[in-house]
């Protein structure tokens, strides 16, 4: 375990000022704020494109002090709102670098408390893919019990003639493919994306997942 912690929200767009708002207001320093389109879990709607919606990850790094008091107070915050707003997870992070300085620890001093719908274990699985197969991996994600997830545009940091990363070739152009999952479903989501086609060729993707520690629907529940 660690003492450092991830904060990602997963809300509407236009939404991430309120959970930064309440972040900073509970004692964050601040965060970093992503766009990205939700998929459905329709599968009727998500393939005639009705099913995209536009999101916002607001992802913030904490101190295992300032982690639980940070967490809840976006969530007293969001439940403010007339409707449901998204996701709030909660994750352990290796390490922090803040100022040039790398600071690693190994010890969980987080609050014992958990939040009221952490009843399941739940895990973040994330597939990195060319730009224009996010929706397969999707779609082969549900059929393996997955629900929505969300897609983030990315590039790559090189280019594609002279880079790789864990053998994966560095291009512009990627798509990052961020689900939630019950933990037991976790395998099964994994393997159904490892067939795919477009992943079939050496370097045309990189999957991995981590444990979620808390998990909460934010906003008021209809």
């Amino acid at each position: 375990m660690s003492e450092f912690n991830l904060i990602i929200a997963n809300v509407p767009h236009g939404k991430a000022e309120l959970v930064s708002g309440a972040a900073v207001a509970a004692g964050s320093f601040g965060g970093t704020v992503v766009m990205g389109r939700g998929l459905t879990s329709n599968a009727l709607l998500s393939a005639f494109g009705f099913g995209d919606t536009a999101r916002d990850l607001v992802i913030i790094l904490t101190t295992g002090v300032e982690y639980r008091r940070i967490y809840e107070g976006i969530i007293q915050k969001c439940r403010e709102e007339r409707h449901d707003l998204g996701l709030l997870l909660g994750l352990d992070a290796d390490g922090m670098m803040k100022n040039g300085v790398v600071t690693k620890g190994a010890q969980d001093i987080r609050a014992d408390t958990q939040g009221e719908d952490n009843m399941e274990e739940r895990s973040l699985v994330a597939i990195i893919l060319n730009k224009g197969y996010a929706d397969d991996a999707m779609a082969a994600a549900r059929k393996a019990g997955a629900g929505g997830g969300t897609v983030i545009n990315a590039r790559g940091t090189a280019r594609e003639d002279d880079a790789k990363f864990f053998g994966m070739h560095i291009v512009p152009e990627k798509e990052m493919l961020l689900i939630v999952v019950d933990s037991q479903k976790k395998a099964a989501v994994l393997e159904a994306i490892r067939t795919l086609p477009c992943l079939s060729e050496p370097g045309s993707g990189i999957a991995f997942s981590a444990a979620v520690n808390d998990f909460m629907m934010l906003g008021k529940k209809n």
